[in-house]
This record gives structure tokens, sequence and C-alpha cells, in this order.
């Protein structure tokens, strides 16, 4: 992940509060609403290093094509990862 899990609990900490000073939301449990944006910053933030992972297990199954082929790994991880990424309609 990119991002600490300290640092995201902070930017959703911080979230939280400019979307109820700017009146976007309003809460009557604080910690519970800090605690929804930070589990969906994690869990956003989180997923290229499942697709990477997804990536590394299909490379794997394939290595020994790979390697009679001639392929690049690093070429394959991309094109790989570029399908997951449309397939998990993905922004990353």
């Amino acid at each position: 992940m990119i991002f600490s899990r300290d640092y995201i609990g902070y930017l959703a900490r911080r979230t939280v509060k400019h979307l109820i000073d700017a009146k976007m939301i309003a809460t009557s449990d604080l910690k519970a609403t800090e605690a929804r944006v930070n589990a969906a910053m994690v869990e956003e933030l989180s997923l290229e290093d499942r697709i990477n992972e997804e990536v590394r297990v299909i490379l794997e199954a394939y290595s020994e094509e790979m390697r009679k082929s001639g392929a690049q790994y690093a070429e394959m991880f991309k094109k790989v990862k570029t399908e997951l990424t449309k397939k998990y309609k993905a922004v990353l």
C-alpha cells in the first residue's frame, strides 16, 4: 500500500472533519463515521496490492511457458495487470 495505515487514519479523520465543516454530512457518532471512512479508504488503497498479488499468482502458473517463449516478466506483469485492472474496473 502506498500509505501507512496511520496516515490513512489521519486522512479519514481530516476528510470527515472537512465534510462536517462544509455541512456536507451530519453525524451523531463521529468515531463510527471516521472508522467507516477509514475502512473504505483502506479497502480502496489496498486494491492495487491485491491486483499485484493476483498477477504474481497468474504469472507463476505460466512461468514455464514464459521461460520457453522468452517472454519478459516485467512486460507480462504489466500486460496482465492492465487486463485485471480493466476486469475490476479499477483506477490505479
